[in-house]
């Protein structure tokens, strides 16, 4: 399974929108440290919409905890930082589980662990006077190119909801 790992989530209507990508997306959402926010919360629930109901988040003390039990294999830490371009790794494998972890809006994932582990680094390309894009949208991005990898695997690529020719019989 693909999960979406958050370092210190800051603003409850990104973690929504994630948790709405997640299920699309069928990933996990693990959660570490301390939140300045409760998942309660009423951005939380409004980007998410009826997401939230049913949609299982792990919550993790610290960064040390998080390595105890996931250690520190096939887990990718997306950066401004990297010189490795988010879609170079190969992620197709669906047999073992995959790690992505995005940090705090404000500063990041903590340079030590980068530092540590910049093998695993990844960026998305961006112009150079941009300094980051929305946290949200990067997990979108970065999520997108490991499913497109995995060949969409466990993912309708044909409208199920109102059906496949719904455009035509409406």
């Amino acid at each position: 399974m693909n999960y979406i790992v958050l370092f210190e989530p800051e603003k409850p209507a990104n973690v929504g929108n994630i948790i709405r990508t997640c299920m699309a997306f069928n990933a996990g959402l693990i959660i570490i440290g301390e939140l300045s926010f409760e998942l309660s919360d009423k951005s939380l629930k409004r980007a998410g919409m009826d997401y939230m109901v049913g949609f299982k988040i792990e919550r993790i003390k610290d960064l040390e905890e998080f390595f105890l039990k996931y250690g520190n294999e096939n887990i990718y830490y997306v950066t401004r930082y990297s010189k490795n371009i988010y879609s170079e790794p190969d992620y197709s494998s669906t047999t073992k589980d995959l790690y992505l972890m995005f940090g705090r809006e404000s500063t990041g994932i903590p340079h030590s662990i980068l530092k540590k582990y910049y093998e695993k680094t990844i960026r998305i390309p961006m112009v150079p006077s941009a300094r980051s894009l929305n946290l949200s949208n990067s997990v979108a991005i970065v999520l997108s190119e490991v499913k497109r990898q995995q060949k969409f695997e466990e993912l309708s690529t044909r409208e199920m909801i109102k059906g496949e020719d719904f455009l035509f019989n409406e």
